[in-house]
């Protein structure tokens, strides 16, 4: 906190290793930025997360996820080594089988509360041209959506690595409580994608309607199948940052806007975020939410159940990730005993979870009706701790430190900030995403405790 450090410039793409499958990345590098030099060579990371914008710093600090998660994982599942600024100014390279191992696993997560992050080594696949996209319809109440939505990837006799039977890609998209339209993709050849019959879509056009507005049409064709190009597919919710568009922009998803100004679109988050006001700011927290649940594949049922009764938010994303069972318990982790008792999803090696994206404002403030939206998450975030489920730190969080530790494992957390001598020099991470102001002095007291005390409170 007494050096200001610039990491402006830490935005290149430093080698892409075609023998060992390694895309070696500054953190500033973006998702647009490198599916740009990578999908010309037939190449991808493993998992893209849909934004242009998304750094690699923040999906490894922070949270990432995509449609291909439910084979490889969150993004920083898929990082092979880090190369990491500590506090007392050594640079290591961090992987998980040398000396560095505890730090490779406490990286993710931990907001950059650990060190500075200025490469990492991330792994590549290999990948077509197109994506065969099959958009399906299910009606029904919201546990039979959430049903339809495990079936779409997850097959029931529990062969979850056999790629005949699970599908690249997989999103859901949920528009009602009654109403929801998953979609499954497959990599295809430019020469399979333009025989003739096939319908080939380019979402990524500035004039096209907008991603979740074109899917919503399953819902009256009924369910059909088309070939987007793999760069396009992957940032198909860039230009309406999913719905948050219409609430930005209320016209822009109209063909006259789309088709003059729609190359506008969408706005700079950092530019939004930069000219909004206190008064602004404080409003969008009471009035919108912008939550991400991480539960349980088998939980998705209740926590759509949840999200309609208090927040009647729509439409909600779902998008499934494996959740690995490692060598050490980092900050998120399986339910324990999770192998023994497998259920649609699972391997013996993984948990399957999904992420319930909900993002929109909720139904009461739409009808100008009263609406609590700190103590709403207030209770999102104690329906989380009970289901074994996580809350992403990019969020607005209304969690007091020992129920962010009731949601989060410590242990090895606080472990690598003690050996690397983090404490002092780097906040911690719940002082970190907490929100509001965090004064010097409160800080300072909180890592005093922490050096003195047991950091988490047996629970």
């Amino acid at each position: 906190r007494h050096y200001e450090v610039d990491l402006s410039a830490f935005r290149n793409i430093l080698e892409i290793d075609r023998e060992r499958m390694i895309a070696r990345v500054e953190p500033l590098v973006n998702m647009g930025q490198i599916t740009r030099v990578t999908v010309p060579m037939n190449l991808s990371l493993a998992v893209v997360a849909e934004l242009d914008d998304l750094t690699v710093g923040g999906l490894i600090n922070g949270y990432g996820i995509e449609g291909s998660s439910h084979i490889y994982g969150l993004f920083s599942d898929t990082v092979v080594a880090y190369e990491i600024v500590l506090a007392d100014g050594r640079v290591v390279r961090a992987t998980k089988d040398n000396e560095y191992s505890d730090l490779f696993y406490a990286i993710p997560w931990s907001q950059g509360t650990l060190g500075f992050l200025v490469a990492a080594e991330i792994k590549l696949i290999p990948v077509k041209e197109y994506m065969r996209l099959t958009y399906t319809p299910v009606v029904g109440n919201l546990q039979d959506l959430a049903q339809g939505y495990m079936d779409s990837f997850a097959p029931r006799d529990g062969d979850q690595d056999n790629p005949e039977k699970v599908p690249d890609f997989v999103e859901g998209m949920v528009y009602s409580p009654t109403e929801g339209v998953f979609m499954t993709g497959r990599y295809a050849s430019k020469e399979e994608a333009k025989k003739k019959g096939n319908k080939i879509n380019n979402v990524g056009w500035w004039f096209k309607p907008w991603f979740y507005q074109h899917a919503q049409t399953a819902l009256k064709k009924g369910e059909f199948v088309e070939y987007i190009p793999t760069r396009e597919y992957y940032h198909r919710h860039t230009r309406c940052l999913y719905w948050e568009g219409k609430l930005i922009l209320p016209f822009g998803d109209q063909w006259w806007f789309r088709f003059l100004l729609g190359w506008l679109m969408p706005p700079k988050v950092s530019l939004l975020k930069a000219t909004q006001g206190e008064s602004i700011r404080n409003y969008y927290h009471e009035m919108h939410v912008i939550q991400d649940m991480l539960v349980p594949l088998y939980k998705v049922g209740d926590a759509l159940e949840w999200v309609h009764h208090e927040m009647e938010i729509y439409p909600i994303w779902l998008c499934p990730h494996r959740l690995f069972k490692l060598p050490v318990k980092t900050m998120v982790y399986p339910e324990p005993g999770f192998e023994q008792h497998r259920r649609q999803g699972d391997t013996p090696y993984a948990q399957m979870f999904t992420d319930v994206g909900v993002y929109y404002a909720p139904g009461p403030v739409l009808r100008g009706e009263v609406f609590d939206g700190a103590e709403a998450v207030r209770k999102l975030e104690q329906w989380l701790i009970k289901n074994h489920s996580f809350q992403p730190q990019y969020a607005v969080s209304e969690l007091n430190e020992k129920d962010f530790w009731r949601m989060f494992d410590a242990d090895l957390y606080e472990h690598v900030r003690r050996k690397y001598g983090a404490v002092g020099t780097f906040m911690s991470v719940y002082y970190k995403s907490k929100k509001g102001r965090k004064t010097e002095k409160e800080v300072q007291e909180a890592e005093q405790a922490h050096l003195e005390t047991a950091y988490a409170e047996a629970d």
